[in-house]
């Protein structure tokens, strides 16, 4: 039999550059850049929703300028909640010994649950400011945020990290910081099921089955459906080094934290499909 070395060298890491521009001792990377674009075409579509009254059944309960104000306080929630996430749930001693590297977001990244966490809070406080239905805001965050994974895991892909477990397929890469066999690109999986598939879905519910309409329809397929692509793809990515498995050599940290969302997403679509029912009752 051949070594798997050989059988898995078949396609080579693309060499890009993690940074997009180095200006002096100013440098852009591509991490940084997919959150910016990722933040901003989403606020982009959230505004087009908003403006369809169709979707609806009537005035949407979130107008373009309170999107506006809300950009910087998502965009907070997200940074920081992500940031904090994955130091508190994943690179803790690390953080502890080189407190500097807190600061690093392009050395380790980010955790999408403390986002996920982080954009929450954010979405409380501002729907109880401005007086915003709260599931209807969840809706439209839960409509948008498959761009931001799309581009956040197609960055990790160019940073060469959080890279899958060995793999045979003809697909499988051999990436930089890897070792020298062929592994599976668990980034690229995550993109296209947290990404593409996700924001597909999320569309076809909100244009052609008008979920919108029914509060929390939208944020609980979303949840749903990220913990259940998170925990699959789990199965085929590298746990981090400095953790491991957690348990039975196959449980990783990716699946005990996403395991809840399922729980909690289907939850969230039995509650807007109760209330949903209760309204047309009243009517």
């Amino acid at each position: 039999m051949e070594p798997i070395a050989s059988l898995l060298s078949i396609l080579p890491f693309p060499e890009i550059d993690p940074v997009l521009i180095s200006i002096g001792p100013l440098q852009i990377h591509w991490y940084g850049l997919a959150y910016v674009a990722g933040i901003l075409l989403g606020w982009l579509y959230a505004r087009r929703m908003v403006r369809n009254d169709t979707l609806w059944g009537g005035k949407a309960p979130i107008t373009e300028v309170d999107l506006d104000d809300f950009l910087l306080w998502v965009a907070v929630g997200i940074v920081g909640g992500g940031r904090i996430g994955y130091i508190l749930f994943y690179d803790l001693p690390s953080v502890i010994a080189n407190p500097l590297r807190a600061f690093e977001i392009w050395n380790g990244g980010m955790s999408f649950h403390g986002g996920l966490i982080g954009t929450i809070l954010a979405m409380l406080i501002f729907a109880r400011k401005r007086s915003i239905p709260i599931w209807s805001l969840f809706d439209i965050v839960a409509a948008v945020v498959p761009i931001g994974l799309l581009f956040g895991r197609l960055a990790n892909f160019i940073n060469g990290e959080l890279w899958g477990r060995l793999s045979s397929m003809p697909w499988a890469i051999v990436f930089p910081t890897g070792g020298p066999f062929a592994r599976h690109p668990s980034q690229i999986y995550e993109a296209i099921l947290e990404g593409i598939l996700l924001l597909v879905v999320l569309a076809v519910l909100i244009y052609k089955r008008h979920a919108l309409r029914t509060p929390g329809l939208v944020a609980g397929v979303f949840i749903t459906g990220y913990g259940l692509a998170r925990i699959f793809v789990e199965f085929f990515r590298e746990p981090d080094a400095q953790i491991g498995y957690l348990a039975g050599g196959w449980l990783t940290m990716g699946m005990l934290l996403s395991l809840p969302m399922v729980g909690l997403g289907l939850w969230a679509i039995l509650r807007a499909s109760r209330a949903s029912a209760l309204l047309r009752g009243r009517l």
